[in-house]
């Protein structure tokens, strides 16, 4: 089944209830039609979750079974309540609010701020920095520009973790995270915060949330009324809420249950805000009556892309691991994700470019196409190559590398060194000249080693030592120039890279990609240490890393290019590593020591997976035919309670081989195969590659190192001689 489309940018309005379902998958249309209850909807990416939830709102208005004025659809940004709305009134339910969070709380805030507390509601400071480095200074406390965004961001993580300042020293501990200053500082400074704004008589962002829960609580009367306005609620994005949220939405329902809530724990990546995916996960706990449907039906991403991204989430670990959504496109194939090794960044970027203009001149979009890296540091060098080839770009969620405070301010400060004259000393050329970088650099934060954790801190170490760099790469290039040279070489690529741009190529962070798409992706930079970043120091760290590369990966529609460097610059030594979550899905990692023993006589393990990989739609029990959605259900590609036409010899035979796999190894049974593979190969009893890789947990890396002796004693035969000293022990199944 296709994606519908439309051949207008104004679709008419359904006449109908029934025709706003028109058009739905059948997933899709369980979540349309679930009106009552609680309701959650596990929605992979590409999936079409706005659209089923806003069919949802709609069939309920239109059917009569909601009114309008009734629902409240809450989500985290402008700009996805804005397209909520957009669609609701196309399909004529226009007078459903759809509101961020924070605009919901601040809308009922202000209407019964005079009621519930009486005269002015305090005015609402958008911009904390100014606040927090006023109450630094209050408390003897001197934050520099990098250290006052990283504290305000403490501050925040505070107030939606619902953590008092006394409690902030064991809280950050308890959660690993880096502060940017000792934690009794951080709690000197927020006390003092809180202080300087009930002198002044004004809130901040979270104070809105904070203070409708403190009014919904306190005030019985205005929760009713709040509770008779708004009787049905759906929450958009609900692995990235918050405690201070959960505890407003619990406050908004009083305890009904008319919800519908739709997230996606592979795709949690802010963490580092206070977002959480456990109500996400949790929501059956504590509902246990709530109808959960599941949409993997991927409409954005050719079936390579997505094989891609299952791979990726495969190897996951953790709670959320345990939830993820195995995606199954419904686009015809596309060309095979790129991977690319590079020498060198200079090299990775230009090799980008040179690929980039090649899509361009066949026919894609430059607005259609993105960079994606781990962090905006990274920007400058694809910022010069695209300059370098003429391709137009635009940044997305941050500052050009030239306008970032700190590269200005740096530029200013080498210029005023180069007129003082040192610059212009021929005995300052050539080596020397990033020695001097270093010198004037120093000054300004910039040190040999990087700092540790991530933030404000990290990222304008990260802008100054690309510049250190570029003074390196400068005096290889010109042994003879100067530093008024490079001067002149930084002025010319600020200069060059400001040009205006309409239509250009996207170059943004990971984590402001999430909610995008383009037609073709390249994900850069994929290196130990990037990938996951250094301060990724926790299992729980690395595996947000893996998710943040999964929301990469599944951002591209069609093209997909994942490409990393083995040094930093040209010339260097080629100390760096692909990235761990490559490890198994690109090309020469998947083969572990005993070699493609598949390829003869069965047509080739690629044509086998490939095969398999084709099928489309959900899986569905082979025996009654209904969808399968638990993981040992699907493993077995039957209903539990189905009848089994078990060959008992075939798994005997298959046992004995694992034990033998296993001793081996020095691992554990399953780590070669699951209870519950090994039942459904003996049900399924496969003749051949294809069949045997659609099993669940019969991933590549095993079909091509166990493959051959499975299917031997699936036709009767003998397996064998075991791996031997050859094999290498595999991660065990997910």
């Amino acid at each position: 089944m296709t994606a519908p489309t439309h051949t207008s940018l104004f679709p008419a309005v359904p006449d109908s209830p029934d025709a706003v379902l028109d058009g739905l998958d059948p997933e899709q249309r369980e979540v349309a039609t679930a009106l009552h209850g609680p309701v959650c909807v596990l929605a992979g990416a590409g999936t079409g979750k706005t659209r089923a939830i806003t069919h949802r709102i709609a069939y309920g208005v239109r059917a009569g079974i909601l009114q309008p004025g009734s629902v409240l659809a809450v989500t985290f940004t402008a700009r996805a309540a804005g397209e909520m709305r957009g669609r609701l009134r196309q399909l004529g339910a226009g007078g459903v609010q759809a509101r961020t969070f924070h605009s919901a709380a601040l809308r009922q805030l202000q209407y019964f701020w005079p009621r519930a507390i009486g005269g002015e509601m305090p005015r609402l400071v958008e911009r904390k920095v100014q606040l927090v480095a006023e109450a630094g200074a209050r408390c003897r406390i001197r934050l520099d520009r990098s250290e006052l965004r990283d504290v305000t961001g403490e501050i925040e993580w505070c107030k939606v973790t619902q953590t008092v300042p006394e409690d902030y020293p064991a809280a950050a501990a308890k959660s690993g995270r880096e502060v940017p200053r000792d934690p009794a500082e951080i709690a000197k400074i927020y006390t003092a915060y809180e202080q300087l704004k009930r002198d002044r008589g004004v809130i901040d962002f979270e104070d809105v949330l904070l203070l409708t829960v403190g009014v919904l609580q306190e005030r019985p009367d205005v929760a009713d009324t709040i509770r008779s306005q708004y009787q049905h609620f759906v929450v958009d994005e609900y692995q990235d809420v918050s405690p201070l949220q959960q505890r407003l939405l619990d406050l908004w329902l009083g305890g009904r249950d008319t919800i519908c809530v739709v997230g996606d724990a592979s795709q949690t990546i802010y963490s580092f805000t206070g977002a959480t995916p456990d109500y996400l996960l949790g929501f059956r706990s504590r509902h246990p009556e709530a109808t959960v449907v599941k949409l993997v039906r991927d409409y954005r991403s050719t079936p390579q892309v997505v094989q891609l991204a299952n791979g990726l989430l495969s190897q996951a670990r953790g709670q959320a691991a345990q939830h993820r959504l195995e995606l199954v496109s419904q686009r015809e194939p596309g060309p095979e994700p790129g991977y690319t090794e590079y020498v060198d960044e200079p090299t990775e970027a230009e090799g980008t470019a040179r690929r980039i203009k090649e899509l361009i001149a066949g026919g894609v979009r430059p607005s259609e196409i993105a960079i994606l890296y781990r962090i905006n540091a990274q920007s400058e060098v694809y910022e010069q190559a695209l300059a370098d080839a003429g391709v137009p770009y635009q940044l997305r969620g941050a500052e050009r590398f030239f306008d970032r405070p700190e590269v200005r301010e740096a530029g200013l400060l080498l210029r005023g060194a180069a007129r003082a004259g040192a610059g212009s000393d021929p005995g300052m050329a050539g080596t020397e000249v990033p020695e001097h970088v270093r010198a004037v650099l120093s000054s300004r934060g910039w040190t040999a080693e990087a700092p540790a954790g991530s933030g404000a801190v990290r990222d304008r170490w990260e802008s100054l030592a690309a510049l250190v760099r570029l003074a390196d790469d400068f005096a290889l290039a010109r042994p003879e120039a100067t530093l008024s040279d490079l001067v002149a070489e930084l002025d010319e690529r600020a200069s060059a890279q400001h040009a205006p741009t309409v239509e250009g190529v996207t170059l943004a962070s990971l984590h402001a990609a999430k909610g995008l798409e383009w037609d073709a992706v390249f994900l850069v930079g994929l290196t130990e240490g990037m990938m996951p970043i250094t301060y990724a120091k926790t299992d729980e760290q690395v595996e947000e890393e893996r998710r943040l590369l999964y929301v990469g990966v599944t951002r591209a529609r069609l093209h997909l290019f994942l490409s990393w460097a083995l040094s930093r610059s040209p010339g260097g030594r080629a100390t760096r590593k692909p990235s761990r979550f490559l490890d198994g899905l690109r090309p020469g990692s998947a083969t572990r020591g005993t070699g493609n023993r598949f390829a003869a006589g069965t047509g080739g393990i690629e044509r086998g997976v490939a095969a398999a990989k084709r099928k489309r739609g959900p899986v569905r029990c082979r025996v009654c035919g209904r969808t399968l959605s638990e993981a040992g259900e699907i493993k077995l590609m039957r209903c539990e309670d189905c009848p089994s036409d078990l060959d008992e010899g075939l798994y005997e035979r298959l046992r004995d081989w694992r034990m033998e796999q296993a001793r081996e190894l020095g691992q554990p049974a399953y780590c070669v195969f699951t209870d519950k593979t090994l039942l459904a190969i003996a049900e399924v009893r496969p003749a051949g590659p294809a069949e045997l890789s659609a099993i669940a947990g019969v991933g590549s890396r095993k079909l091509d190192k166990y493959g051959a002796e499975v299917l031997a004693l699936c036709t009767g035969g003998d397996a064998g001689p075991v791996a031997g000293d050859e094999a290498v022990a595999e991660e065990p199944e997910k």
